[in-house]
């Protein structure tokens, strides 16, 4: 199959999803985009500083981030969740954890819900290190897992 066609395909199954989930989807998608981007060309130390506030991992839930999330929090962290990760599959790029997190944080900032976005480390099977980003926001696991998981918790900005 074509490229052509398959986009045309992505775009006619798109209709199966309601105005608010498309409108969802599209944003992810884009912010996807523009987060994809400033990784590849921002020097990271710049990202964080427009990320929030660096804390220890261990604090990250304890700065800005309600114990107890209001209903409709914890509704968008859920759709925000589920539009990044199927838009992350569908783009035309490769949107791993970073670009992910990244926008689905961009997406609730948006929307008023705090957010703990997570950077871990581990080593692989032959030793070598791999780092791995995640995002939490009103107790819902938005982006990253079950593979955060496996990785110790470095750096978390609220």
């Amino acid at each position: 199959m074509t490229r052509s066609r398959l986009i045309l395909r992505k775009l006619r199954n798109l209709r199966r999803f309601g105005a608010r989930r498309q409108a969802l989807l599209l944003e992810a998608a884009v912010w996807l985009a523009l987060a994809r981007l400033a990784v590849l060309t921002i020097p990271f130390p710049r990202i964080a500083k427009r990320l929030g506030t660096f804390t220890a991992p261990g604090d990250g839930l304890q700065h800005g981030i309600p114990a107890i999330a209001a209903p409709d929090a914890v509704t968008l962290a859920k759709e925000i969740s589920w539009a990044v990760t199927c838009a992350a599959r569908h783009v035309p790029f490769k949107a791993v954890c970073l670009p992910q997190a990244l926008a689905a944080r961009q997406m609730l900032t948006r929307r008023g819900v705090s957010s703990a976005l997570y950077f871990g480390a581990s080593k692989d099977s032959v030793g070598m290190f791999e780092s791995h980003a995640w995002l939490l926001a009103a107790g819902v696991e938005v982006t990253g897992f079950p593979v955060a998981q496996q990785f110790t918790p470095m750096a978390c900005f609220v």
